[in-house]
């Protein structure tokens, strides 16, 4: 298992049910990240949307949410609501995109997410990412699934605003839904940020992790 040095990051995974799901979950992380690490490779990886205006929007947001980075995007056609009848279609998917690079840093949907597909996918991420640090997103929604995270991920009040400005621009299709606003999205980081004694904060959940100690040459 792998441990994350931030400072020392060069590839990203990114896995997403349906677009916006990564956006959503880890926007602000992402724009922190890569603004920190220019020229970090970013690998994304969404199950459902390609052939509709919802792959568009997924390819021109996750460039703004990764800048300076080298960003691939591959958008998959599953059927929404319907991946545990499609298993090996993602379980193929995913470990397409593990040959094809070696994350420091995987963002993937939590475990325990309600809704079936989020869930489907987080079951699959650990069996083709077996020796990596994996860390579940959050999406808030009607199902009270939120549990309390492991994970916080310190935003500022600019990257908090940015993320919410960057999915109410990039995703017009999603913009009648009740969740889906400044408000939801700054109020969650908010509460996040209040948890790890910070303004604002992603949060996420580790199923695994290791703390790695610096080791130098010890002299006598």
């Amino acid at each position: 298992m792998r441990a994350l040095l931030p400072e020392v990051c060069s590839e990203i995974a990114v896995l997403g049910a349906h677009c916006d799901d990564i956006a959503i979950g880890a926007g602000g992380s992402l724009l922190e990240l890569c603004r920190a690490n220019p020229g970090v490779r970013v690998t994304a990886l969404v199950l459902s949307g390609a052939g509709t205006p919802r792959e568009a929007e997924e390819r021109a947001a996750l460039e703004a949410f990764c800048p300076k980075a080298e960003v691939a995007v591959t958008v998959l056609d599953l059927r929404d609501g319907r991946l545990p009848a499609q298993w090996d279609l993602a379980k193929d998917a995913l470990e397409a995109v593990r040959r094809n690079c070696e994350p420091d840093l995987v963002f993937a949907p939590a475990a325990h997410d309600a809704h079936q597909d989020h869930r489907g996918l987080a079951k699959l991420v650990p069996t083709a990412f077996r020796d990596h640090l994996i860390l579940g997103y959050e999406i808030l929604k009607w199902e009270s699934d939120l549990a309390q995270p492991t994970v916080f991920f310190p935003l500022s009040e600019e990257t908090v605003q940015e993320k919410s400005e960057l999915l109410a621009a990039h995703y017009p299709s999603q913009h009648g839904r009740g969740w889906f606003d400044h408000e939801a999205f700054a109020g969650l980081a908010r509460v996040r940020g209040v948890q790890c004694q910070q303004r604002y904060a992603e949060a996420f959940h580790a199923p695994k992790l290791t703390i790695a100690a610096a080791r130098g040459s010890a002299t006598e």
